[in-house]
């Protein structure tokens, strides 16, 4: 079965509401259908019509042909099947994700993968602030999944982070996994200021960091096993984008000891 493919018409003039674009919602529905699709405006109904040119059926693949950042919330409660952007997308990308794969081939906005749950985000361009964030009234910021960003990220990525991983090939923005409570997060260029501050447990990896934090205990380099698990998983899951394995020990602080401090600062450049 053939893709449903949207091509953006032009720049829509206000911000959008995309989170009904998923293959999971649009099961059943005439492309007829779709085009009256509501996606916000404010005082003005939008409907997807309006600037989407609509082709091919529903199935299990979505494809966004164009992009910008006023699109957000693509790709929000997916929950299988794959969407692709050949573009830009705007804040909210992925918010809520249980499954499936989201290609973003451009750039995302703020609070990609805000209270994700699972399922895979690979974004060929940079990220905005707060990854992973979540919304007022949510306990938990990413609670699973995978998300793989090849640019930058702006400031907070993996912020009250539960569970999964974020490996961040570019420069990854200061605070990274504050507040965490769990899972990975990968800075294949280093780690910046402010790293792992208030977190109580989880992982964060690279080879540097700068100017750690004076509440990380430097406990010295060990050689865990976990390790390589976690790198052989990588690959099958990742493929070419998985973070490289560490080819030595890594020096190992712990904190934040100002809060529960069981979480880890594993750096491979000693």
């Amino acid at each position: 079965m053939s893709a449903l493919k949207l091509k953006l018409r032009s720049v829509p003039p206000v911000r959008l509401d995309l989170s009904r674009l998923v293959p999971g919602r649009l099961a059943g529905l005439s492309l007829a259908e779709i085009e009256r699709l509501e996606v916000g405006g404010g005082s003005h109904t939008l409907k997807v019509g309006d600037f989407f040119e609509v082709s091919g059926g529903p199935s299990d693949s979505v494809v966004f042909e164009g992009g910008s950042d006023r699109l957000d919330y693509v790709g929000a409660t997916h929950a299988g099947g794959s969407i692709l952007v050949d573009g830009d997308v705007g804040a909210y990308a992925a918010r809520r994700m249980k499954a499936g794969g989201l290609e973003i081939r451009g750039d995302a906005g703020l609070c990609l993968a805000s209270n994700m749950r699972g399922g895979k985000v690979t974004v060929g361009g940079s990220a905005g602030a707060h990854l992973g964030l979540p919304r007022p009234g949510e306990k938990d910021g990413m609670a699973g999944g995978a998300v793989v960003v090849h640019g930058d990220t702006g400031d907070y990525p993996g912020e009250r982070m539960r569970r999964g991983t974020l490996i961040v090939k570019g420069r990854i923005g200061r605070f990274a996994g504050a507040r965490m409570m769990g899972g990975t997060i990968f800075a294949e260029q280093g780690l910046t200021a402010g790293a792992g501050i208030q977190m109580r447990r989880g992982t964060l990896i690279g080879p540097k960091v700068d100017g750690p934090l004076a509440t990380f205990v430097d406990c010295g380099a060990h050689d865990l096993l976990i390790l390589k698990i976690m790198a052989r998983y990588w690959r099958n899951t990742l493929g070419d984008a998985a973070p490289p394995e560490l080819t030595s020990p890594p020096r190992r602080l712990m904190g934040d000891m100002a809060s529960l401090g069981k979480g880890e600062i594993l750096l491979s450049e000693g």
